[in-house]
């Protein structure tokens, strides 16, 4: 089955102001590896995704994103540290244990866009 293995998959990620959204996500600590007027390649080491130049209100707020990292609690000081919040004007949540063994924290971005950010935890 080798001529049928995935090899990557990425999201299109909407946003209402693209040179905003890159800013936004370049101060979260993604990279853009390539950028044209209408998408970017934002890269945090081997996990990407795609900005689109793109926005249709109901879509962006009905988008959700999940970031699964080694330590949530280390992600949300960070985020809440560099002010993302005032700057961007964007909504962060507090970091919470939950029922379905992950810890996490939610941020929205300037677009509306949904992201989880959270690691497991051990309910037993």
């Amino acid at each position: 089955m080798d001529n049928v293995d995935i090899i990557e998959m990425k999201a299109y990620v909407p946003a209402k102001d693209f040179e905003l959204a890159k800013r936004f996500y370049q101060d979260l600590g993604f990279n853009v590896r390539w950028s044209s007027d209408s998408l970017a390649c934002m890269a945090y080491g081997e996990s990407v995704f795609l900005l689109q130049n793109f926005y249709v209100e109901d879509h962006a707020n009905n988008f959700m994103m999940h970031l699964w990292v080694k330590d949530a609690d280390a992600w949300w000081v960070r985020i809440e540290q560099s002010n993302l919040s005032e700057k961007y004007d964007i909504k962060l949540g507090e970091p919470a244990d939950r029922p379905w063994g992950m810890r996490d924290f939610t941020l929205v971005d300037p677009s509306g866009v949904l992201w989880r950010i959270g690691h497991e935890i051990n309910l037993l």
